[in-house]
């Protein structure tokens, strides 16, 4: 699956784009064979949103989905449902509702997660050592780069808001 592009010494950004998301829909295959989910991709996406932004309310989870609050309360009524978040009264006003994700909604992203990596060890195993090291090290300095663009996103969100 090696292109001329991928063996360039300085590869683009359209370039190794392209390839990211051929692994993430990769990723995807792979992790689907490896789960037993009993929530769908949009559930899931709260709960990952939850274990980062605990207490966060509605309408704030709603924007972090690009969804409305009424869709976003049906996804929260079938996660609660199934006891993978729990809403709470905000100690600030009491009209307002805070959610966080329950011990069971924990460790099902625990147990997730370790399906996902286990699934992953299969074909980082027939990776060469030193591939492996190239591609942690790009994916070390891939995480940090989105997470300051995610934050850069949030702040500017909250200036705007």
């Amino acid at each position: 699956m090696t292109s001329p592009s991928s063996r360039s010494s300085r590869p683009q950004p359209h370039q190794v784009a392209r390839v990211t998301s051929q692994a993430s829909e990769l990723l995807e295959v792979l992790w689907g064979r490896a789960s037993t989910a009993p929530v769908s991709a949009s559930q899931l996406r709260v709960l990952f949103i939850l274990e980062h932004h605990e207490g966060i309310n509605l309408r704030t989870l709603a924007d972090s989905l690009g969804s409305t609050p009424p869709s976003t309360s049906r996804l929260c009524d079938r996660l609660q449902a199934v006891g993978f978040v729990e809403r709470r009264t905000s100690a600030g006003s009491r009209r307002e509702l805070e959610l966080f994700l329950s011990r069971r909604g924990s460790a099902f992203l625990a147990d997730l997660r370790s399906r996902r990596e286990a699934a992953l060890e299969g074909v980082l195993e027939q990776m060469p050592a030193e591939q492996r090291a190239a591609l942690l090290r790009g994916l070390e300095a891939f995480c940090a780069a989105a997470a300051v663009q995610i934050h850069e996103s949030d702040a500017a969100d909250a200036r705007t808001a």
